[in-house]
């Protein structure tokens, strides 16, 4: 196989960056509008009166970059109408760190607006008070203030230049649809990587702050149906409790991210008997737990993660959490991964830190000690820390995300993702989180490696990344049932549950997993696997580019739907050409048949887009077909192609990619 390891996303960044430069790239603001907003709600049977507002959702969620925090102000976001009315669905300055979005998708907005067709969106970030810490393989750093850049002016984005305001239009016929009593869904994606260009491109643990640079180039993709395969989170004070043989749910006002006011809209939870829940530390399920939920004041801080369906329009919640089991409300939390334990203390690295409602860590409480800046950052109601030790005890109550049973202290190990719950302080080796008399959450975690063997239902393989985190950051004693059996990252086992199947794979094939760490003290094996990741099914993110004047003639003639091709020798001659898939590089100019786009038949989100260079005007397609055609009147034989962007699975074996998301670059 033509591909070697990342190892860390510092290799990617890199790539990225080589890419912009050779493209010219200074920002895209990519629409995609896969289908009509609106519809009614399957509970609601009698029709609205004509001139009933509806409810217009709006979801943000992000792709992964190279930051572990990445918190900026959300100013306004407006949604314009046809007629050119403009609504306002933000009413008050949010704060939102698009790192954590990765894997989610949050409901910024409920917000009720008047029926209509709205055409256009405007999202303004403030970045007056933002706090980014970038990726630099040992705990991060946290970029100063002067050194984040307005890709456009090339000056900092400090007060009173430092809000961006994007502007996006739907393609003409597809607008966004409100209906009187009805609720219509519009989610944005933040492309993290593609917004900001990093600087160095190689960003290593001796790298100081102060020569770190991130040029902000907004890439916002949208789109009027929701990405499926990320769960959506709804944040808000509890309004009321329905718990009948008819319908169990109940109500919030939208409070995103780390809101503690206001009213961005009300939105219904639905509940299912397999519902889990979390209230003040206790664990419940289905109509118990609906019931317990009942019995908290009105006005307590409530959390769910579901899915929202488009059919019957109607939020779902798989887990929900309330009181003290909520970050900010009765207690202090923090959220990471342990990477060393002795006793009843362990680290916890790359935390986001999150106080109780009225507490501050800001001030005489964060102390500087990251390379000359501060280890601890504040978006104003959030923090990042490097490290955080954590001291549990026998009170301390352990609790697994979907799984039943008594859990403990011990259940905590070695690279296990985790939310703990209790109170800050600090000691002489830095902040502390005393969670003796509160809680600690375990969070399904994933890891990658290369496969080396497999013996009954037990993996072994050489650790990649666990929790998303190089393996030289774990100190692995005490995991094992004596020093001979602790976990090792170049042969970490996993075990594997009777419904799942390891696949017959070659030594070095890479696979992934999803699940708990093994308790401390109780390997092997290693960690237990819930979930197994499909490799040849994972989509690849692909990245071509070339040096301006760009590539005329890039694709095999003609250019139509059905043959989307790129020789071999196209491949080589671009200044960039990779295809990442997890943790795992291939090089697509080394397969002899080139490389083959096709539509990705089974997307849960779509997004085609061309950009123009010369004049940074923005198309964008509903369909691949719409985008090729498109495509191929503008390459006229003198416009050129400066860069290529897509996402699907990849084969290598053939050389094709199934794309659902694509952007191509014109020098035009």
């Amino acid at each position: 196989m033509n591909r070697r390891n990342f190892g860390t996303r510092r290799a990617w960044r890199a790539l990225s960056l080589q890419l912009l430069t050779s493209a010219g790239l200074s920002g895209a603001l990519l629409l995609a509008a896969c289908s009509g907003g609106g519809g009614s709600m399957g509970s609601m049977t009698t029709p609205p009166p004509a001139n009933a507002n509806g409810v217009a959702m709006v979801t943000l969620t992000d792709q992964p970059g190279d930051f572990l925090s990445y918190m900026v102000n959300v100013v306004s976001l407006k949604l314009t109408r046809a007629d050119g009315t403009s609504v306002e669905t933000v009413p008050a300055a949010t704060t939102v760190d698009f790192a954590q979005l990765v894997n989610l998708s949050e409901v910024i907005s409920a917000q009720q607006v008047p029926p209509g067709e709205y055409t256009g969106v405007t999202l303004t970030l403030d970045y007056s008070s933002a706090s980014i810490v970038v990726d630099n393989g040992a705990g991060g750093l946290t970029v100063p203030a002067a050194n984040i850049i307005n890709g456009a002016t090339m000056s900092p984005l400090v007060s009173p230049n430092s809000q961006l305001t994007l502007t996006l239009q739907l393609p003409s016929g597809v607008p966004l649809i409100v209906t009187g009593g009805t609720i219509s869904n519009l989610a944005l994606d933040f492309n993290l990587s593609a917004s900001d260009t990093v600087a160095p491109a190689t960003i290593s643990a001796s790298t100081v702050a102060s020569a770190v640079t991130v040029t902000v180039t907004p890439v916002l993709v949208a789109s009027l149906t929701p990405d499926t395969s990320k769960q959506v989170r709804v944040r808000g004070p509890l309004s009321s409790v329905t718990n009948t043989s008819a319908q169990t749910s109940y109500s919030v006002t939208v409070w995103p991210f780390f809101t503690a006011a206001g009213n961005r809209g009300q939105i219904t939870v639905y509940t299912t008997p397999s519902t889990a829940f979390l209230i003040n530390g206790s664990a419940s399920t289905g109509t118990a737990g609906l019931t317990a939920l009942s019995m908290v004041p009105s006005g307590t801080l409530t959390l769910a993660y579901g899915t929202f369906d488009t059919t019957t329009l109607t939020f779902t919640a798989a887990q929900v959490f309330a009181g003290s089991s909520v970050p900010g409300a009765g207690l202090d939390s923090a959220e990471g991964t342990v990477i060393s334990r002795s006793g009843d203390t362990f680290i916890l690295t790359n935390s986001f830190l999150e106080p109780r409602a009225g507490a501050d860590m800001q001030g005489g409480e964060v102390m500087a000690q990251d390379m000359g800046a501060s280890d601890t950052t504040s978006g104003g109601f959030g923090h990042f820390a490097r490290q955080l030790t954590v001291t549990v005890a026998t009170g301390t109550m352990v609790t697994e995300d979907g799984q039943s049973g008594t859990f403990g202290p011990q259940d905590i190990s070695v690279g296990q993702h985790l939310q703990a719950f209790g109170t800050f302080g600090m000691s002489a080796g830095g902040r502390t989180l005393d969670a003796s008399a509160g809680s600690v959450r375990l969070m399904v975690t994933p890891l990658w490696g290369q496969f080396t063997s497999a013996a009954g239902a037990v993996a072994t393989l050489n650790l990649e990344s666990l929790d998303g985190r190089d393996p030289s950051l774990f100190n692995f004693a005490g995991t094992g049932t004596s020093s001979a059996n602790d976990a090792s990252a170049a042969a970490y086992t996993v075990s594997v549950p009777a419904t799942l199947s390891i696949p017959t794979l070659n030594a070095g094939f890479p696979i992934a997993f999803s699940g708990f760490v093994t308790p401390f003290g109780s390997a092997p094996p290693d960690f237990a696997a819930l979930s197994l990741e499909n490799f040849t099914s994972t989509n690849g993110t692909l990245l071509l580019g070339w040096a301006p004047p760009g590539s005329t003639a890039p694709f095999v003639a003609p250019l139509s739907a059905t043959n989307v091709m790129m020789t071999q020798a196209t491949l080589e001659g671009a200044a960039v050409h990779v295809i990442r898939l997890g943790p795992t590089q291939f090089d697509p100019s080394t397969v002899s048949a080139g490389l083959t786009f096709q539509a990705n038949t089974s997307p849960s989100f779509m997004s085609f887009a061309i950009a123009h260079r010369m004049t940074w005007q923005y198309q964008t397609y509903s369909t691949f077909s719409d985008f090729i055609t498109a495509l191929s009147g503008d390459l006229n034989g003198t416009t050129g192609l400066l860069a290529l962007y897509g996402e699907g699975p990849y084969d290598e074996s053939t050389g094709v990619l199934s794309v659902n998301v694509m952007a191509a670059v014109l020098s035009d």
